[in-house]
């Protein structure tokens, strides 16, 4: 006869079992991620355009890299790039980057063509765009927040905090959407235009919320207390966040893996690829790719 203290051992083998099988699911545990190139400084803010070639930042160097996924090919897109953080592609292909040196947000269209979105917020200067996240309106949303950079002459702060801001399309002026966050960092939106995704790095928490037609944020949600630098989604939902690896948690809020790598940061992660099947990620000096079992989603 089987007793209790044996059956509760048997569930909790299962649960774990349970928890593995999931894990399984996304990728292959026993694959380590592909180093691709560990020739950079600081990598941050990759963004893959509609072939699924991934474009990233290596801002300590002012650079923006290209690496082509079918053929492996690595290359620098653009040197002197406002010293580009976070990056997004919009609908026209055009690559919009966080130019924080002086706090700006920048389109580049393919060949390299410079348009200035924003300069400042009433004649202050922002903090220093860090991430951003375009919207079907082609309205950008931006986390701003401040890190203090040795190549500013400022040293502090012309703005009352750190906030996310929202730049409608044609607009120069950007809205403030949020006052109660001290540091956010990573962003991402659902591809239904529904529910953003803020990570508020300085208090290592993640939110969600709720998308109103007129852009506003409502029914702040907390999902989980881990903050984020960069943020991704999968086709299923699950939220990829970066710092120590690369983590994932379900819709829900609940952690279901981590791809562990062995440099001090992970800055950023995006799903590449002609199939978006690839995760490219940036971790400090390094550049890594590891092939999923999921698809992301733009």
């Amino acid at each position: 006869m089987m007793t209790l203290k044996k059956a509760l051992a048997i569930t909790a083998i299962t649960l774990t079992a349970m928890t593995a099988s999931a894990q399984h699911t996304l990728f292959d545990t026993l694959t380590k991620p592909k180093l691709i190139s560990d020739q950079f400084t600081f990598t941050e803010g990759c963004s893959v355009d509609k072939h699924g070639d991934v474009y990233f930042t290596d801002q300590p160097n002012d650079k923006i890299w290209k690496y082509e996924m079918e053929t492996g090919k690595l290359s620098v897109f653009m040197d002197k790039c406002g010293r580009s953080n976070g990056t997004y592609f919009d609908k026209k292909g055009n690559l919009v980057t966080c130019a924080d040196e002086k706090g700006e947000l920048w389109s580049i269209t393919p060949k390299g063509k410079v348009t200035v979105l924003m300069t400042d917020l009433g004649g202050k200067q922002m903090n220093g765009p860090n991430d951003i996240w375009i919207d079907k309106k082609g309205g950008i949303y931006m986390t701003d927040p401040y890190y203090q950079r040795d190549y500013w002459t400022r040293k502090h702060s012309e703005l009352d905090g750190q906030h996310v801001y929202y730049l409608p399309k044609g607009s120069k002026t950007p809205i403030r959407m949020t006052d109660d966050l001290r540091q956010p960092n990573g962003i991402v939106g659902t591809p239904d235009g529904k529910f953003l995704y803020v990570s508020d790095l300085g208090a290592q928490k993640t939110y969600r919320y709720k998308i109103n037609n007129d852009a506003t944020l409502s029914e702040k949600t907390l999902m989980f207390n881990v903050g984020s630098d960069g943020m991704t989604l999968d086709e299923k939902g699950n939220i990829y966040i970066t710092g120590k690896g690369v983590t994932i948690f379900n819709p829900e809020g609940k952690k279901i893996a981590n791809i562990p790598n062995t440099d001090k940061w992970t800055g950023n992660i995006c799903f590449a690829g002609k199939d978006r099947d690839i995760l490219f990620v940036t971790a400090s000096k390094s550049i890594y790719t590891l092939k999923m079992n999921v698809k992301g989603v733009e």
